[in-house]
C-alpha cells in the first residue's frame, strides 16, 4: 500500500503521539484486502528468481517460528526475522495494553541485537518510532508503508520520523485467534537508508509474513494453554493425593466403637473432611466439616482445620474449648465470605458423649432398642451454633450431651450427600429423609459402619446418576452390642 505524498507543506507537529492520519492515506488506485490471507501471493514478481527467494524466505521463517516454543525467544525472533526478510534496519514488535494503547515489546536491530533505545526489564520505553503509522494500523487493521524522500514529508508523518531521519517504514497488524477480535498488536520496521525504498510487494511480502506469525503466536499461546493445563491437573492430582492421606484410614473397630465412612469430591480436591482420634483413657474423638465451596482452596482450609483440631485437643479437655481455639485460628486465616461447618463429638467408652455443632447438618442416630431414627436435635434437643470463621472471638458450648446404647448407630454427614439431586428433575433431592430410610433399612438388617456407610452413598449417587455437585461425606460409628 502506497501513501500519498503531500504537495503543500504540512505543519510540523510537536506530539509524535498526534500524528495526522490523513498522511497515511494509499495511493489512489492501490488497495490491499483487509484479509492478509487475500494478500498472501501478492509479492510475487513473476521474476523467478526473487519470487523463489522470497519463497524461500518465507518458508523459513515459517519453519523456524512453528519451532519456538519459549515465548520471549519467539518474540525475539518474529522481530528478527522481519528485519532480514524485509531488509530494513530495525524492527519493533509492539502488543495491545491497557485501554487499546500499544506498548512495545521487543525492539531489535540487524543482526538480531536489541535496540539501545529500548529496556523492558527496566520498563524505560525511550524507544522512538513512526506512533502514527502504527496507530494507523492496529486501528484499521490494514498493512501500512510509508517512504520519505524529504524532511517535509517526514515531518508529515510525524516528529519522530523527522528526528529519527527516517526514509522508509512498513506496519502489519498481528491478527487476532478469533476473526471478530481486534489486532492483538503490530510488527513495525523501518530504516534510514535513502536507497531502501519498500516497495507494495515488499508490503505484501511483510503482510504475508505477519499472518503466519499471528499463527505462530496462536500456537504459542495453545502450547502453554496445554502445559499450564497440565501443570494444574498435576497440582490438582498432587492436592487430592494429600487430601486423601489426610483422611485417616478408618479400622472397622476402635475401642469401643465400630466405624465406617464415606469420602467423594466434587473436583480433584474437597471443601469436606472427617476426622477420627482416640485420646488418652480410651476416649475418641470424631469430626466432620465442610468449607464452603469446594476445589484446591477449600481443600487448603480444610488441611488447616484438620490439624488445627487435633493439636487442640491433645491440650484442651474440652470440646467446647477446642472449637474456640480453631475458631480463633481459621477467623484470621479465611478471606471474608468463607466460612466452615463442623461437628466435634467426644465419646467416652461407655457410650456417653459430648457434642458442639458449629453450624453442621444435625446428625441422626438410630436406635436399637426402637429399630427407629431420629435427629439429634429431636432426640437430646441439640441447638446448633454460628459456623467457623465469622467472629474470632465467638466462644462456644457444648450443643448436645447423650448416651449411645449398645446396638446404636450414630451418623454424621455433609449437606451434599443429602442434597444429591436427579439430574432429570433438579427438585427432587436425596434428603435427609432419605437418608434416615437407608439408615433404618440398613442398620435393622445388622450391617456394619462400613456396610451402613456404603449402603448410604449407593443410594445418593444412585439418585443423581453418579452426578456429584458438592463434596459428599459421611462418617457412621456404632457401639456394639458386644
Amino acid at each position: 500500500m502506497f501513501f500519498k505524498r503531500k504537495k503543500e507543506k504540512p505543519a510540523p507537529l510537536e506530539d509524535p503521539e498526534t500524528a495526522p492520519m490523513t498522511d497515511l492515506a494509499p495511493a489512489e488506485g492501490e488497495t490491499l484486502d483487509d484479509s492478509l490471507g487475500a494478500i498472501s501471493t501478492m509479492f510475487l514478481s513473476g521474476e523467478a528468481g526473487r519470487d523463489r527467494t522470497r519463497v524461500e524466505a518465507l518458508l523459513g521463517a515459517i519453519a523456524g517460528l512453528s519451532a519456538s516454543r519459549d515465548l520471549d525467544s519467539l518474540l525475539k525472533d518474529i522481530v528478527d526475522r522481519s528485519v532480514e526478510v524485509t531488509g530494513a534496519e530495525r524492527g519493533i514488535l509492539l502488543l495491545r495494553g491497557p485501554g487499546d494503547s500499544l506498548k512495545p515489546r521487543v525492539a531489535r536491530g540487524r543482526g538480531g541485537v536489541d535496540s539501545a533505545e529500548f529496556d523492558p526489564a527496566s520498563g524505560q520505553e525511550n524507544l522512538r518510532y513512526s506512533t502514527s503509522i502504527a496507530k494507523r494500523t492496529m486501528e484499521t487493521g490494514q498493512p501500512l508503508r510509508a517512504t520519505v524522500s524529504s524532511d517535509e514529508e517526514a515531518l508529515g508523518l510525524g516528529q519522530s520520523v523527522f528526528d529519527l531521519k527516517l526514509r522508509a517504514a512498513m506496519c502489519v497488524a498481528l491478527a487476532p485467534a478469533k476473526e471478530t477480535s481486534d489486532p492483538i498488536g503490530v510488527l513495525y520496521v523501518d530504516s534510514r537508508a535513502a536507497t531502501r525504498q519498500f516497495s507494495k510487494s515488499d508490503l505484501s511480502f511483510f503482510a504475508a509474513l505477519a499472518h503466519h506469525i499471528s499463527v505462530a503466536l496462536e500456537n504459542n499461546r495453545l502450547h502453554l494453554d496445554s502445559l499450564e493445563k497440565v501443570r494444574l491437573e498435576q497440582s490438582l492430582e498432587l492436592a487430592s493425593a494429600i487430601q486423601l492421606d489426610l483422611m485417616p484410614e478408618l479400622p472397622e473397630r476402635s475401642g469401643a466403637y465400630r466405624l465406617g465412612g464415606f469420602f467423594r469430591p466434587a473436583e480433584s480436591a474437597g471443601g469436606d473432611f472427617y476426622d477420627v482420634h482416640t485420646m488418652k483413657r480410651e476416649r475418641m474423638f470424631l469430626a466432620i466439616g465442610d468449607v464452603t465451596g469446594h476445589g484446591i482452596g477449600p481443600a487448603i482450609i480444610t488441611a488447616a482445620a484438620q490439624a488445627g483440631l487435633r493439636s487442640y485437643m491433645r491440650v484442651v479437655p474440652s470440646p467446647a474449648a477446642a472449637m474456640s481455639l480453631l475458631n480463633e485460628d481459621l477467623s484470621e486465616r479465611m478471606e471474608d465470605g468463607r466460612f466452615v461447618t463442623m461437628l466435634l463429638v467426644v465419646l467416652e467408652p461407655d457410650g456417653s458423649f459430648e457434642l458442639v455443632n458449629a453450624g453442621h447438618s444435625d446428625p441422626h442416630i438410630w436406635r436399637s432398642a426402637t429399630g427407629t431414627v431420629e435427629a439429634l436435635d429431636e432426640a437430646f434437643g441439640m441447638k446448633r451454633d454460628m459456623a467457623l470463621g465469622f467472629i474470632d472471638d465467638h466462644e462456644y458450648e457444648v450443643s448436645a450431651k447423650g448416651q449411645l446404647e449398645p446396638g446404636d448407630v450414630l451418623v454424621f454427614f455433609s449437606d451434599g450427600l443429602t442434597e444429591a439431586r436427579d439430574p432429570n428433575d433438579h427438585d427432587k433431592m436425596f434428603t435427609e429423609a432419605g437418608l434416615a430410610a437407608e439408615l433404618e433399612r440398613l442398620a435393622a438388617s445388622n450391617s456394619t459402619p462400613r456396610e451402613i456407610a456404603a449402603g448410604i452413598a449407593k443410594a445418593a449417587l444412585e439418585l443423581s446418576q453418579d452426578i456429584v455437585e458438592d463434596d459428599m461425606t459421611l462418617l457412621v460409628v456404632q457401639r456394639p452390642r458386644d
